[in-house]
């Protein structure tokens, strides 16, 4: 159980796995208002940025779950430096149906939605967590311009335009769902670039490391392609934003 091995040599560089900046996690966080001591539960918690430091700043405690065996490790090594290892936990695991054995004050999913089959579902899981009065937190994509084609949203890594939502769409699904949008925290181009531009010098670093490597021809070819693709497309056409929940 563990996630591909192209998304970790993509990534291996990053701290956060989504288009947030440390300034923008950082601002997020303060920006929720919750209590030193906010119990937190953090679905497909990658390398454990947003948890860890909020335990340390925001004085949160904490479990992640992460499928990614390399992001886990890193996730508890990431504690371990900042001196919350005593407050946050990670594990390995499965974080689809990942249920917290106590209630929760923060349940969060952000940027995995595929967890629960998609937002409706990812909500539904992270509800279950939840003590009543609760927040959740979610990361999920939203159109910044609807895609003229379905190969455009192709493109932008979506299997068809109808794969994500315009951002008020996505707002008026929260709504819809029943729970009211409390903060948000949306990336721009600048965060996007940081995010996505730092995997190509991963992968150019790992090809040259690894030329006789199995998998050296995928990552070369996605190397060769993708800047350009993301130029054109995905940079201009999808948003993505990490939206606080709370249950009408």
């Amino acid at each position: 159980m563990d996630l591909p091995r192209i998304f970790t040599i993509r990534e291996s560089g990053h701290r956060i796995h989504d288009p947030l900046t440390p300034e923008k996690l950082a601002a997020f966080g303060a920006a929720l208002r919750l209590a030193p001591g906010t119990r937190v539960l953090d679905l497909a918690s990658g390398s454990g940025e947003m948890l860890c430091t909020w335990a340390r700043d925001l004085g949160f405690t904490g479990l992640g779950v992460d499928i990614s065996t390399l992001f886990t490790e890193q996730a508890q090594a990431r504690a371990a430096e900042l001196g919350v290892a005593d407050r946050v936990e990670f594990v390995h695991g499965d974080a689809a149906g990942h249920v917290a054995d106590e209630p929760v004050d923060l349940a969060c999913c952000v940027g995995a939605a595929w967890i629960g089959n998609g937002v409706a579902g990812t909500v539904d899981l992270l509800d279950r967590s939840l003590r009543p009065g609760g927040m959740m937190l979610i990361g999920e994509p939203y159109w910044r311009r609807t895609p003229p084609d379905e190969e455009t949203a192709k493109a932008c890594h979506a299997t068809a335009i109808a794969d994500f939502l315009p951002l008020h769409g996505l707002i008026g699904q929260f709504g819809d769902l029943g729970y009211d949008v409390v903060e948000m925290m949306l990336a721009d181009q600048d965060s996007w670039d940081r995010y996505t531009a730092a995997q190509w010098l991963s992968m150019r670093r790992w090809l040259d490391q690894n030329p006789d490597d199995d998998m050296a021809a995928e990552v070369r070819d996605e190397l060769a392609n993708e800047p350009a693709r993301y130029t054109r497309y995905l940079r201009e056409y999808l948003g993505w934003g990490v939206f606080a929940l709370m249950k009408r």
